[in-house]
């Protein structure tokens, strides 16, 4: 098969733009066999923009062929070839244009897209970018956005997907083809013939044996393993935990010659040990460069396979999970004496459920059209490689999340042993493991899932090691709570009605329809009747989500705007809104029709179970019951929010400017967890261990003791607290230098311009000095986006280029590899940027914290615990507002200093840091700096010369 790649530069994408260079490589039999490159003069001047972003400017095209010459040296080469680009639409509407202009028919040949292949045969690819595609591939791009390059690598990317297509199992590439067989584009034409391809070339099928109910997948039935060690293999394990530690740091220094111990490590192990053998709970600080993961998984395998315990082990991000599995976990593997058994356990909705999944396949459910056929490719694919079912793994586009949602695993329509996949089945596999394993590996949020699943879900567990502890009361509340979006009771509405075709009644109706019996006929009228009352809520729920957002627009002087722009407003039981009784009524009635649909349908499918098989439709029974259940839930959530039963919760109002009641979120948090963290954790296990780079206020524990409920100091000696120093020596790594001069930010547009007026000049000059390698730090989306445009015009002269957070992407891995890939950077973050974000080295030289990151203090959780706290006399600024500031300020210093050979300087825009008596509270708490004061036209002479002192 022949094929042409393409690719354009132009001065614009309208239908006056011009062609300005072009790029055509020809493959035969998998070999590029030719190449067609050259400069095309638009006769019409290049615009800056264009030339910024591509290099081409008017005086290299002025002496450039012109579209009919270039058009009548292409034509012969795309003669009987299948046109091949990367988002081909635009490269192709600019081909058929040339081809019509200049007297040539229309290319009439077929047409693929990179994208769509990309997408569908690497599903775990995060970026369809083409320079992130080369990143990914290993593929060097040198000159990206000039259409030589561009189309020599796309080139080079489409022989990757014909291998790639070439290794899938014959059975993926079936049912791939059954899925776009139906889909106007030529993909589906492709597919089919790399199926036929397949068979003449390959007839023997090597993946056979990995073939199950018409699918290729990667995994034997879970519980087939053999056992990781015998029982008497514990005996090789040191009695000491002193002489085992020592064994393993030998094997250490064999297998990594830069290896060195650290005080603060070793320091750790023995706290955990320790911790764990007196049945003590443990609050221990570790900076960054500690070696955390190591100092607590260490002392936790031993203790827990020495004395036949179950550790767990629990962080808050999914990335330091994933972090855990990747690398830690197999280090240890590979230096422990005797085989151990780690697993990882997520929420249920991670998982695939292969039943549903199946069904979607064979019925071709596909209510987005191309974008479900996509994501339906894309997981078919994956099931060929994934041993764990997570679609963490998937990086879906468009609809992709609303389809995965539809075939994610969740309890409520679960078959359990009686689904014929069960033994394949990624969460049963994955409960499993965690139940045979030494030690358990979740996250904050499945704990507390857990919790209110009366510890269904995870292993019984006396041991807990929780990492990034300083989130675990945020998460609590969040979980512990309740949360209703407009969008999951109408979906949930929809999964069960959406119309006469569509939703989980209507498809076991027209079941139903096939059969002359009475019964059937009796179920058909009570599905009728139920679908009436559907309907009616979903009028309901409009009408009660429309008039509630009125409440939050019509008070928005009540309402206080979140970072993100929405208006959030909070509700009180004692001093209701008017016209809240109106609403108040409307939501009974709700109740009731809610009561009377979910009684006639668990009366239905009690009745239908005893006859399902005889009817064939035991999977729309299960996944009705689901819908049930989860309907059930949302009528729950909406009578608690509006009744507002529980004095220690707190209960607002969310809501967007645009999409209007579309956008609406009701939410019911407990304004105090201590209680009940008390209850389902630290009095009921033996051992908790509480770990963090951020966890003390100037050198105290006592706020994360005051959140978490514990008590410090008290008689029984159960909880122990450390701080442990940092390995770095940031006195010469790290130089905090704050503006004396500065304006203070006050309220009032005059207050903030003058503000502005003085931070980008100074950001633009800083930025000049250290080239770029720049991040700075928003508490506001505003001010970012206000900055983003202002600093860009000043950089770019000087080749800088500035990157925004919500303005050139809000993936935040995304904006970090770009950052560290580009040669000259500034990365302008807000909220997700403050911690987890890792930049070593010398990619990332000042860091600029514009604000302290005080949390909006009309917020309704921290309005809710500033009252709580002043009922008690306290005060609530010193004991809440500065501490979380605090907390949040140390993880974004955190940043810039990442290994031992990190240089870097720190600049704080904000003087409260030296003008208030609280401000000592963020300089003492990081961890030992050079600080310094000076006026902001000092700033760029000092840092020159505090970089210059480093490198001598």
């Amino acid at each position: 098969m022949k094929f042409a790649v393409l690719d354009f530069e132009t001065t614009g994408s309208t239908a006056v733009d011009r062609v300005i260079q072009v790029g055509l490589f020809i493959i035969n039999d998998q070999t590029i066999t030719d190449r067609y490159t050259s400069l095309v003069n638009p006769g019409l001047s290049i615009p800056s923009s264009i030339t910024a972003l591509t290099g081409i400017d008017d005086e290299m095209v002025k002496d450039a062929p012109t579209m009919d010459v270039v058009a009548a040296e292409m034509v012969p080469l795309l003669q009987d070839a299948v046109l091949v680009a990367h988002n081909v639409a635009f490269d192709l509407s600019f081909l058929q244009r040339a081809l019509d202009e200049n007297g040539y028919f229309p290319f009439d040949g077929r047409v693929l897209d990179t994208m769509d292949a990309l997408r569908v045969l690497y599903p775990g690819l995060s970026s369809l970018q083409l320079s992130m595609v080369c990143h990914a591939f290993g593929i060097e791009h040198e000159r990206p956005h000039q259409a030589d390059s561009d189309a020599e690598v796309t080139a080079l990317i489409w022989l990757r997907c014909l291998e790639r297509f070439q290794t899938l199992p014959l059975l993926t590439l079936q049912r791939l083809e059954m899925v776009f067989e139906e889909s106007s584009s030529d993909f589906g034409w492709f597919i089919q013939e790399m199926r036929l391809y397949k068979e003449l070339h390959q007839p023997l099928d090597a993946d056979a044996d990995r073939y199950f109910r018409q699918f290729a997948l990667n995994v034997n039935d879970w519980g087939d393993e053999e056992p990781v060690r015998e029982d008497e293999d514990i005996q090789a394990l040191p009695e000491e935990f002193s002489a085992f530690y020592e064994q393993l740091k030998q094997l250490l220094q064999q297998r990594f010659e830069a290896y060195e111990e650290r005080e603060a490590q070793v320091q750790m192990l023995q706290d955990v040990e320790t911790a764990f053998e007196k049945d003590q709970h443990l609050m221990i600080e570790a900076g960054t460069g500690t070696g955390k993961s190591l100092g607590y998984l260490i002392p936790a395998l031993y203790y827990g396979m020495k004395q036949e315990k179950k550790i767990v082990v629990s962080t808050h991000t999914i990335n330091l999970q994933e972090q855990l599995r990747e690398r830690d976990v197999p280090l240890l593997q590979s230096l422990f004496p005797i085989g151990f058994k780690a697993s990882i356990l997520k929420g249920r909705s991670h998982y695939l459920c292969l039943r549903k999944f199946e069904q979607k396949i064979s019925t071709m459910d596909f209510e987005n059209g191309r974008d479900d056929r996509v994501t339906a490719g894309q997981m078919l694919v994956w099931l060929g490689e994934t041993k764990h079912g997570d679609d963490e793994e998937l990086h879906f586009a468009n609809k992709g999340k609303q389809f995965w949602h539809s075939v994610e695993s969740d309890s409520d329509s679960c078959l359990n042993r009686a689904c014929p996949w069960f033994k394949k089945c990624f969460y049963h596999r994955a409960r499993h493991d965690a139940n045979t394993a030494d030690v358990v590996i979740t996250n904050h949020s499945l704990l507390f899932t857990d919790i209110r699943a009366d510890n269904r879900l995870l292993p019984a567990y006396k041991h807990l090691v929780i990492d990034e502890a300083h989130h675990f009361e945020d998460v609590a509340g969040k979980h512990l709570g309740i949360e209703l979006h407009y969008h999951g009771l109408l979906n949930t509405l929809h999964w069960l009605y959406k119309d006469a075709r569509s939703g989980q009644l209507s498809t076991l109706r027209h079941r139903l329809l096939i059969f002359e019996e009475e019964r059937p006929k009796a179920w058909g009228i009570v599905i009728d009747q139920v679908v009436e009352r559907l309907i009616n809520l979903k009028e309901e729920w409009e009408q009660l989500t429309e008039l509630l957002y009125q409440f939050v627009v019509t008070r928005s002087s009540d309402a206080t705007q979140s970072e993100v722009g929405t208006l959030v407003y909070r509700l009180k039981k004692e001093e209701l809104p008017g016209g809240w009784d109106k609403l108040a009524v409307l939501e009974e009635n709700m109740h009731s029709n809610f009561n009377e649909a979910l009684k006639r349908l668990d009366k239905l499918m009690n009745e239908m179970k005893e006859y399902q098989d005889e009817y064939n439709i035991q999977t729309l029974v299960t996944d009705l019951g689901g819908a049930v259940k989860e309907l059930t839930r949302h009528r729950d959530a909406l009578h608690f929010f509006m009744t507002m039963p529980d004095d220690n919760f707190v209960y607002w109002m969310e809501a967007g400017q645009y999409n209007k009641n579309r956008s609406l979120l009701l939410t019911c948090v407990p304004i105090d967890v201590s209680a009940m963290l008390k209850q389902h954790f630290f009095d009921v296990k033996d051992s908790v261990v509480m770990t963090s780079a951020t966890l003390s206020v100037g050198k105290s524990f006592d706020y994360t003791c005051d959140q978490l409920g514990l008590k410090f100091g008290e008689a029984d000696g159960k909880l122990k607290t450390v701080q442990l120093p940092s390995p770095f020596n940031y006195r010469q790594q790290a130089l905090v230098a704050i503006p004396r001069d500065f304006p203070t930010l006050r309220g009032g547009a005059s207050g903030e311009k003058e503000f502005m007026d003085k931070l980008v000049p100074s950001l633009a000059e800083i930025a000049l000095e250290t080239k770029g390698r720049m991040l700075v730090l928003f508490t506001s989306n505003r001010m970012l986006k206000n900055t983003h445009a202002a600093l860009k015009e000043m950089l770019a002269p000087f080749g800088i280029n500035v990157l925004g957070q919500g303005v050139d992407s809000s993936n935040r891995s995304k904006l970090t590899r770009l950052f560290q890939s580009s040669a000259a950077s500034v990365l302008l973050g807000t909220s997700s940027f403050w911690e987890g974000v890792d930049i070593p080295g010398d990619a990332l030289t000042c860091l600029a914290i514009v604000r302290l990151p005080f949390q909006p203090p009309n917020h309704p959780l921290v309005e809710a615990k500033t009252e709580k706290l002043k009922k008690q006399n306290q005060n609530a600024f010193m004991k809440l507002s500065v501490p979380q500031a605090v907390i949040r300020f140390k993880q974004g210093f955190g940043r810039l200093v990442r290994t031992a050979s990190d240089k870097g300087i720190v600049i704080i825009y904000d003087t409260r840091v030296i003008d208030t008596n609280y401000g000592k509270y963020f300089l003492y708490s990081l961890p030992g700096p050079k600080i310094e004061h000076m006026n902001a036209s000092q700033l760029v002479p000092r840092i020159k010369q505090w970089m210059g002192e480093n490198e001598a």
